[in-house]
């Protein structure tokens, strides 16, 4: 089924209102312009190749998570509309799929032009269409005795029941007729079978994937059959289930119930189907079976998860590959941090600072190892919400505990997608002696923080790490993310604190530096709205300077646009969804958004009001979301040393200077390249470029 290009013109109209962008429009916007990475020169071809499985996974987490979220509230509360641009969660879903079709069309433009790149490299990816009789002799040797030993069949008749397609497996569908008779032959593809098979020799590399080799062998499995139509397809189905418990329930492990409920996602509502062939009569068969609107239909005749491009490099000599590819690099350690002897010591002379990737995480991996043995530390406290798969981290903690230090990890089981990663890991930490926690209530603790305290003499003192991103090792070499260690006794007081309420679900008190959410984080930001408000009304110069992944709290919106009107000048750095339109006339003028999508992920927030003497930054772990401000534990740090507050204003500053990779919204709705006045400056590359001293 396509759909033109004025059904999707008519579904953008319906997703813009007034100031305000529906959160599930800009989230494809953003997600757009990953796929625009895939078609950017200044990108190498190999890393083109990963920003194109990047948009096709992202757009996989798409359905199963706000799709699949939609669809749950479409049932249960039909007439209920967002707060912003008053649509329902049916007219949203239908609004979706029309915007992704183009979408679809444009990753299968983007794969053909990648494709011909690679040829023109030495690395074909076959189509059946293009072997030669030896190539298609070999390919079917290798079906034959590589794949078809592991795919598994089923016939659909009468005898035979209806199978569940599993979430995002694909499977080869075949009308089949045998002495008069049809029936419907189901090949399940199986997930560990290798994406691509190398067929013959030499310096040229030719592969012929997985999904091809099914589309023009897969036949064979049916022997004795006539097979008279086919047809590769994959299910997405709703993995959006309700993490919420009965906190009043002590006698069961929550550990339990999310593992259950984790397992039940297999076997949650279908809410997309893909398809190689969408005039293949077996497609409605499918749509049929499951139930499902054709609207959520889609076509690809390549694949349906392009996961294999991300390494394709493998392929390659590391001779070959190499200019294909960025530039290798590692993360710098300050030269505070290098020349010191203890980093104990370093952060109680002065606040340490860490950029990600920029800067390696490798001073807060041996901060806790130095705490691990450290006979003048007590406690170690830390919130955890996604870890590396091999964690440092969690290896210290353990180390820790069995040091006789007081260990408490409070590990968020809920956090999506990793759920089965925590529950491990907890395990871990919790033979290892440490005291494991399982968040607050029914808020997710997206907080980033550790607490040491430390014995001395006959009083304590304290070392509080507060950063915008993950404990994770692995995502710091990707995300941008920023990180203050400190030896601040009120923070240090206020971090205990916090760990303190945490363990008695206490969401009611009030810290004397950290704004922590759900209750003190979204008020303090707005005080302070509030204060530029009032400097521009009396005729001074309003200024806010903010970094984040999401806007879409319509409060803080609502707050920003009254902003503009009274003249403050407000710059943000959104890198995904922005529900606010800037830049309309009387309500949102004196607002500028951009956004960049580049090498790393941008992943940093920050919140900087004023200018000069005046001027108050937080950095934080919350994007301002109502999840994050309402529905979270976030917690928003002060920048007390003001040597690295100019820091993290100039790296906002430099991204607004950004004339390669970032994007502006307009007042229309639509992202555009920022114009090129000078130099070509990308924000990434620079701040790279200065982190190894070049």
């Amino acid at each position: 089924m396509k759909g033109t290009s004025a059904e999707s013109d008519k579904a953008v109209k319906k997703f813009i209102r007034d100031i305000y962008v529906n959160r599930e429009y800009s989230w494809l916007l953003f997600n757009k312009r990953v796929l625009d990475q895939a078609a950017d020169l200044t990108n190498p071809l190999l890393e083109r190749c990963k920003f194109l499985a990047i948009f096709g996974s992202n757009l996989d987490e798409f359905f199963m998570v706000r799709v699949g979220s939609l669809y749950n509230e479409s049932i249960a509360s039909p007439n209920e509309t967002d707060n912003k641009t008053q649509l329902t969660a049916a007219k949203q879903m239908e609004g979706i799929c029309a915007v992704v079709r183009k979408l679809y069309a444009a990753r299968a433009a983007r794969y053909a032009g990648l494709r011909r790149e690679l040829s023109q490299n030495g690395m074909r990816i076959l189509r059946a269409e293009d072997l030669t009789p030896r190539q298609r002799a070999e390919g079917e040797g290798v079906f034959r005795s590589r794949i078809l030993p592991l795919l598994s069949l089923m016939v659909l008749d009468a005898k035979h029941p209806l199978m569940q397609f599993e979430n995002m497996k694909s499977y080869m569908l075949c009308d089949l007729e045998r002495d008069g008779r049809r029936m419907i032959g189901v090949v399940a593809v199986n997930s560990s079978l290798d994406r691509l098979y190398r067929l013959g020799g030499g310096k040229k590399i030719r592969l012929l994937p997985l999904e091809e080799m099914v589309r023009t062998f897969g036949h064979l499995a049916f022997s004795g059959y006539t097979v008279k139509d086919k047809m590769l397809m994959r299910v997405t189905r709703n993995a959006d289930f309700d993490t919420h418990i009965d906190d009043t329930d002590v006698e069961h492990d929550f550990s339990e119930i999310m593992r259950k409920r984790v397992e039940s996602r297999a076997k949650m509502n279908v809410v997309r189907l893909e398809v190689d062939n969408e005039n293949s009569k077996l497609k409605d068969f499918v749509l049929k079976l499951l139930k499902l609107s054709p609207r959520f239909c889609f076509s690809d005749e390549h694949f349906f998860d392009y996961k294999f491009m991300f390494s394709l490099g493998s392929w390659l000599t590391p001779e070959r590959s190499a200019p294909l590819k960025y530039t290798p690099f590692k993360g710098a350690v300050p030269a505070q941090i290098s020349a010191a002897p203890s980093l104990i010591d370093a952060v109680f002379r002065k606040d340490i600072f860490l950029s990600y990737p920029y800067d390696s995480m490798s001073p807060v991996v041996d901060l806790l190892e130095e705490c691990a043995s450290d006979p003048r530390v007590s406690s170690i406290k830390i919130t955890i919400y996604r870890l590396a798969s091999h964690s440092r981290i969690a290896e210290l903690l353990c180390r820790a505990s069995e040091n006789g230090k007081q260990v408490t990890v409070v590990i968020e089981l809920c956090a999506r997608f990793d759920e089965e990663n925590n529950m491990y890991f907890a395990g871990k930490l919790q033979e290892a002696g440490c005291t494991i926690i399982y968040g607050m209530e029914n808020y997710k603790v997206h907080s980033k923080i550790i607490s040491i305290v430390m014995k001395e003499g006959d009083g304590l003192r304290y070392i509080t790490h507060l950063g915008t991103g993950n404990y994770n090792e692995s995502t710091s070499k990707q995300y941008t993310d920023l990180n203050i260690i400190t030896a601040d006794r009120t923070i240090g007081e206020d971090a205990v604190a916090f760990f303190r309420n945490i363990a008695i679900c206490n969401t009611d008190f009030e810290y004397e530096r950290l704004l922590v959410a759900p209750e003190t984080l979204k008020s303090g930001l707005m005080k302070y709205i509030d204060r530029e408000i009032e400097k521009a009304k009396s005729g001074g110069q309003g200024y806010i300077l903010a970094k984040m992944n999401s806007l879409t709290d319509k409060e803080i919106i609502d707050k920003f646009a009254e902003a503009s009107c009274a003249g403050v000048k407000i710059n943000l750095i959104v890198r995904g969804i922005c529900c606010i339109l800037p830049g309309v006339t009387g309500k949102t003028e004196n607002i500028r958004v951009i956004s960049i999508v580049g090498r790393f992920l941008e992943h940093s927030r920050v919140y900087s009001f004023g200018q000069g003497q005046d001027r108050v930054t937080y950095i934080s772990s919350a994007d301002l979301m109502t999840r994050n401000t309402d529905k979270r534990v976030e917690i928003a740090a002060p920048v007390l040393d003001k040597e690295i507050e100019e820091k993290i204003v100039r790296i906002l500053q430099v991204m607004f200077m950004d004339n390669v990779k970032a994007r502006k919204l307009c007042p229309d709705g639509k992202y555009r390249k920022v114009e090129t006045l000078g130099e070509m400056l990308d924000a990434q590359a620079y701040f790279l470029k200065e982190a190894q001293g070049d």
